[in-house]
């Protein structure tokens, strides 16, 4: 399994009808492009952990949205509801950041730690 993370800041100037037409334009991508197999939203959430004060203010809210392989990432990308929705982020977004990883259970992270450690 893939998963794209988009970590995300909205201007703080924008307007009622601009936050509605994101979730809008979001919504429509993720339900329209077929690949993809679930969404996960996430709301910053504060709590005076020592680490906060060292964290760049880039991030208000989490997008993880799931897919089964590459390929299907490579194609929900591609897609024409995709495009509007970036051409949203340029507009909305005070800050982004976007990182895909292929996900898997312990599994996996012993399989990273032994290719690294035997080269």
């Amino acid at each position: 399994m893939v998963a794209h993370i988009v970590l995300l800041k909205p201007r703080l100037d924008l307007s009622p009808d601009e936050r509605e037409q994101f979730v809008a334009v979001f919504e429509r991508a993720i339900r329209t492009i077929p690949e993809v197999r679930g969404v996960r939203i996430g709301i910053r959430v504060k709590h005076s952990a020592g680490y906060e004060g060292s964290m760049p203010d880039a991030a208000d809210f989490l997008a993880l949205v799931y897919f089964d392989d590459l390929d299907g990432l490579k194609r929900y990308l591609s897609h024409p509801a995709h495009d509007e929705l970036g051409q949203l982020f340029g507009r909305y977004l005070s800050a982004a950041l976007v990182y895909d990883f292929e996900v898997g259970g312990l599994d996996l992270l012993q399989n990273v730690l032994s290719r690294s450690i035997t080269g």
